[in-house]
């Protein structure tokens, strides 16, 4: 594959950021409402490959499937734009400020749930033949999910929501890395093996992603999961929002900007 230096790609992640803080409105709610959809299926395709075959790991491997198609069609997530937008703003680029950026964000956090929660009742829908039936082995283990990963948190109090946003800046650190890494080919095969490894291992590692969530405590509540959206918005969706956030900017954004783009003069020894 056709690699490119880490001081061309971070130029480029610059400019990406730069172009998503002038996209429109309808083609910025578009994108991401068709990212936080397919994120959504791609989630439930490797919760019914982990349930069906027994093993989690070939689950986690066929995953980032998912995230390869949405960031091939140019479609957008929030995670992504955590980590790409603010670079805009760092290098003072023209016209781009904090509302702009935050604009951008809240866009995109409205289009990804939009879609992630149209695929949830699509899902919930075709598992139960319109509500007609129980939603069988997928069902319960996508409630039991739900479930552990709102009031499980809420258990340990504090220290289960400081938990979730330590797996929040884990999750963005390792998708950011997949965002970025498909910069440094200009071949399609390379930016699929490029954004496979560190997607796959977020999963399966079970740290927390907000646009899979989006998709997997609506539909587990669908299914009967017993907690309620208070319980998912304080004890996983606002925690994990934030993790997110600074894991994409502290973790992958500003260390590379900050030693590709704006280098300190080199030391004389």
């Amino acid at each position: 594959m056709s690699y490119l230096e880490p001081t061309e790609f971070v130029t480029k992640m610059v400019d990406a950021g730069e172009s998503k803080v002038y996209m429109s409105t309808k083609d910025t709610l578009i994108r991401a409402f068709m990212a936080g959809a397919i994120l959504g299926l791609a989630a439930i395709f490797a919760i019914t490959v982990a349930v069906k075959t027994g093993s989690p790991l070939t689950g986690a491997i066929l995953f980032p499937v998912g995230f390869i198609m949405l960031y091939l069609m140019k479609f957008d997530l929030l995670t992504g734009v955590f980590t790409l937008v603010p670079l805009a703003l760092f290098d003072k680029r023209p016209g781009v400020t904090v509302n702009q950026v935050l604009r951008n964000w809240g866009l995109v956090f409205v289009g990804n749930f939009a879609g992630a929660l149209a695929v949830a009742f699509m899902m919930s829908f075709i598992l139960t033949y319109g509500f007609s039936t129980d939603g069988g082995a997928i069902a319960a283990k996508v409630g039991h999910i739900g479930e552990s990963r709102t009031l499980g948190y809420k258990s340990h109090g504090i220290d289960g929501w400081f938990t979730i946003f330590i797996r929040g800046m884990l999750c963005n650190w390792m998708v950011s890395m997949g965002v970025v890494g498909a910069m440094i080919s200009t071949s399609a095969s390379g930016k699929m093996m490029a954004m496979w490894m560190p997607v796959m291992l977020f999963f399966f590692m079970g740290f927390e992603h907000s646009i899979v969530n989006m998709f997997l405590f609506p539909f587990s509540m669908i299914m009967g999961g017993d907690f309620t959206v208070a319980d998912y918005l304080i004890w996983n969706e606002i925690p994990t929002v934030l993790g997110n956030l600074a894991g994409g900017i502290l973790l992958v954004g500003l260390p590379l900007y900050y030693t590709h783009v704006r280098t300190s003069p080199t030391r004389n020894l």
